[in-house]
């Protein structure tokens, strides 16, 4: 861990303690917080936000310094390789182009990555000069490292990650059997008798059929021309993206009409997650108590308990980070390093954009579960087509993204749904 990453850890640290100090002055008081409060813990909230966002930048340089680093050293540069698109991937989320632009340039910043400046030639040196400034003799990276596109932070996608991820080269569906009545217990008998008889013994079936979705992105060949950006590999991320976010989108809040069936969709008896498995005791119309959370988290066998995530919207974190249990602990708990991720009654949580945050009677506002328990079944993988000739007439290039993909929870005992009273 670097200097940098453990201040960032202790100044977060040290933000949730001056906040913990607030609410815990007025328990003490048996009151609310008032106007000024109110103000200086949004203040510290904004500043640890900050911080947040700081360390998990830190986490994907991290990772994407690794990735760099193995493809230069082990020349792993082909698209395929780089993009992720592989059927051994879990996550169709992590492209990156790390292509280089001369053969030179390449082989002179792996040397260095390699082995130093001290075993870099002159022609290493010439290779990684900057043409602006030759005679200060100042490195640089490969041009098409260092590009970078402005725009609004991506949503995160995870439940790929969490799920259980089945690809169907040549199957139309994924069936599975579900032993949905089991035999009864046995009974302490004499040595000659056979005890009960159970007839009672009886098997369904879950099958999920990968439904298609496609897009189409039509792109000026002055653009893909041009020297600034790979606008060509920037299309294609877009579309992974947003292939992504839909596929995110439905395995939270799909209907399962020709679409995966959400954890979020309340469903008929075998096919996804009933309102059996809703817990909103303890809760208000318009607001979470620690209490609920503890009664929706041991809703849960042990067994689901032990691998469970809560997925919740950043608005409900927000709220839960201020509550405390029957003992006066606060029921989120800070993660003490970068793989240790911030929990919620001892266990991760995840936060979405598409997790429901509408504090209103009845309304679901997060889960928790063994999302292993979530299955994905792809028949095609995420594929992208290049259009050369159909629009050459307008000077443009035409690119297709599809996929073929269905998910639903096919145990729905591993899950519990965080409820507000009606």
């Amino acid at each position: 861990m670097t200097s940098e990453e453990r201040r960032l850890l202790a100044a977060r640290a040290k933000l949730i303690e001056d906040q913990r100090a607030i609410l815990d002055k007025c328990d003490a008081q048996k009151r609310g917080l008032n106007a000024s409060e109110t103000e200086e813990y949004e203040k510290l909230d904004d500043e640890y936000g900050r911080i947040d966002r700081a360390l998990e930048l830190i986490r994907r340089e991290v990772c994407e310094e690794a990735r760099d680093v193995r493809s230069l050293l082990y020349g792993t540069e082909t698209f395929n390789e780089v993009m992720g698109i592989h059927e051994r991937a879990t996550n169709p989320m992590e492209l990156r182009d790390v292509r280089y632009e001369k053969k030179e340039t390449r082989e002179a910043f792996r040397n260095y990555l390699r082995y130093g400046q001290a075993a870099m030639g002159p022609e290493h040196f010439r290779a990684l000069q900057a043409d602006s400034d030759t005679a200060g003799g100042f490195l640089v990276m490969p041009f098409s490292m260092s590009n970078a596109i402005i725009k609004a932070m991506d949503n995160e996608v995870f439940i790929r990650k969490l799920a259980t991820v089945y690809p169907l080269p040549k199957a139309e569906s994924l069936g599975a059997p579900v032993l949905d009545n089991d035999i009864g217990d046995p009974t302490w008998t004499a040595e000659i008798a056979t005890g009960n008889e159970d007839n009672e013994m009886s098997f369904g079936k879950r099958e999920l059929t990968p439904h298609p979705a496609a897009r189409l992105i039509k792109v000026s060949n002055k653009l893909l021309r041009s020297s600034s950006i790979d606008a060509e590999s920037v299309v294609i991320q877009r579309l992974v993206y947003k292939f992504g976010t839909i596929q995110e989108y439905n395995f939270l809040l799909g209907d399962g009409q020709g679409k995966p069936m959400g954890v979020f969709t309340a469903a008929q008896s075998g096919f996804g997650i009933t309102t059996g498995r809703d817990v909103s005791t303890g809760n208000s119309t318009t607001a979470i108590t620690s209490d609920n959370l503890i009664d929706t988290f041991y809703s849960l066998k042990a067994q689901y308990r032990k691998k469970a995530t809560w997925i919740f919207h950043r608005d409900a974190v927000k709220k839960i980070r201020k509550l405390k249990d029957g003992e006066g602990n606060y029921i989120w708990q800070l993660g003490i390093a970068l793989n240790k991720p911030d929990t919620i009654l001892g266990a991760p949580y995840c936060e979405s954009e598409y997790c429901p945050n509408t504090f209103t009677s009845g309304q679901y506002v997060g889960i928790v579960g063994d999302f292993s328990h979530y299955w994905i079944a792809d028949a095609l993988s995420m594929q992208i087509q290049r259009l050369i000739e159909l629009y050459a007439a307008t000077n443009q290039v035409g690119f297709i993204g599809r996929i073929e993909s269905d998910g639903m929870p096919v145990l729905e005992e591993a899950f519990a749904r965080v409820t507000l009273a009606t």
